[in-house]
């Protein structure tokens, strides 16, 4: 990187929303550089919890020389409602409430990214990074059955092909624009991947299925066929990306809201798409390679993006391994410093 002062921008990519904003800082022109692009958490409803969520990692890995970025950015989305954050539905803007219901956010992720692909035309060299149930956003925009938002509804385990599946999302307004290109590499930390599971969980604890059913509804076939941990094949993150080519599932044994569970459990449901060769261009000079790997990281669910620290080093480990993979340049390319 060469720009560690470069100025950060927020930018705008919806109308009907004000939290349709994107922070973006843009590093450097380097073909060989890649964009991180953050996605926050927040229970799909938090309003504290935002695209500056994401500042204090930036700070760090724009500090850290020989990292390969281009660019930084952070996506806010729309949110649904929070009851301990209510607002008057008859003295909020229209564009400031907070009522989104699934696929809302799912599609204010693709539609943010589509904006970012077709401004900076950095392709697929991006690295997805999201934190709890920004990480499932993250892997719900490479799942084939949620993708553009297709996800059907299915009766059988999570093996099934889905012959004969109906839809059950019918959220009226229009597609998002076609991504261009889908993520090198995402990284999940502390993320949400089996959303009845997890209720199931913390059954003790009603906030759980308060938020679920908040983002997604009652409908407990819904929260599976949107759940990355559940559907596999061609529904699953197997069968929409096929050009992946490595994730990082990273967890804090510190963690006291999201269980390290959701992690194993994701990293069974990856077994297929690891095993699988990567779809990659003829002119690329890469084996087909893919990984899954396991992180383990250090502090509370929040601590982790609130202090930097350890998502940063998500992120860093994620260079290493694609510089492994020949998919990044060497750190002493990049001024002979080293990223861990």
């Amino acid at each position: 990187m060469s720009s560690q002062q470069a100025e950060t921008r927020i930018v705008t990519y919806g109308r009907s929303n004000v939290l349709q904003t994107i922070s973006v800082t843009q590093l450097d022109t380097n073909p060989d550089g890649y964009w991180v692009i953050y996605i926050h958490g927040g229970a799909w409803r938090d309003p504290t919890i935002e695209s500056d969520s994401f500042d204090a990692t930036s700070k760090i890995l724009r500090n850290s020389p020989g990292l390969p970025i281009s660019g930084i950015a952070s996506i806010s989305y729309r949110l649904s409602a929070h009851p301990n954050h209510p607002q008057d539905d008859l003295e909020t803007p229209a564009n400031e409430f907070r009522n989104a219901k699934h696929p809302d956010h799912i599609r204010d992720v693709e539609a943010a990214l589509a904006f970012l692909q077709n401004t900076y035309n950095f392709g697929p060299r991006y690295i997805l990074v999201g934190h709890s149930c920004g990480a499932t956003l993250a892997f719900q925009a490479v799942m084939g059955a949620v993708a553009s938002h297709r996800e059907q509804s299915f009766s059988g385990g999570a093996s099934d092909d889905g012959a004969g599946a109906e839809q059950v999302s019918m959220s009226p307004g229009p597609l998002p624009p076609k991504l261009s290109a889908q993520p090198v590499a995402i990284v999940g930390v502390a993320g949400i991947y089996d959303l009845r599971r997890l209720q199931e969980a913390h059954r003790e604890i009603g906030a759980y299925r308060e938020f679920i059913e908040g983002a997604f509804g009652n409908d407990v076939m819904l929260w599976d066929g949107v759940s990355p941990a559940q559907m596999v094949g061609s529904r699953g993150v197997e069968g929409g990306w096929k050009t992946g080519r490595l994730v990082v599932l990273a967890h804090s044994k510190d963690d006291e809201l999201v269980d390290e569970g959701q992690m194993l459990e994701m990293k069974e449901a990856l077994r297929g798409w690891e095993q699988k060769p990567a779809q990659i261009p003829v002119r690329e000079l890469s084996t087909r390679e893919r990984r899954v790997q396991m992180l383990s990281l250090e502090g509370g669910h929040d601590e982790l993006w609130s202090e930097g620290e350890e998502l940063a080093r998500a992120i860093k480990y994620a260079f290493v391994e694609l510089q492994k993979m020949g998919l990044a340049p060497e750190p002493e390319v990049l001024g002979g410093s080293s990223v861990a």
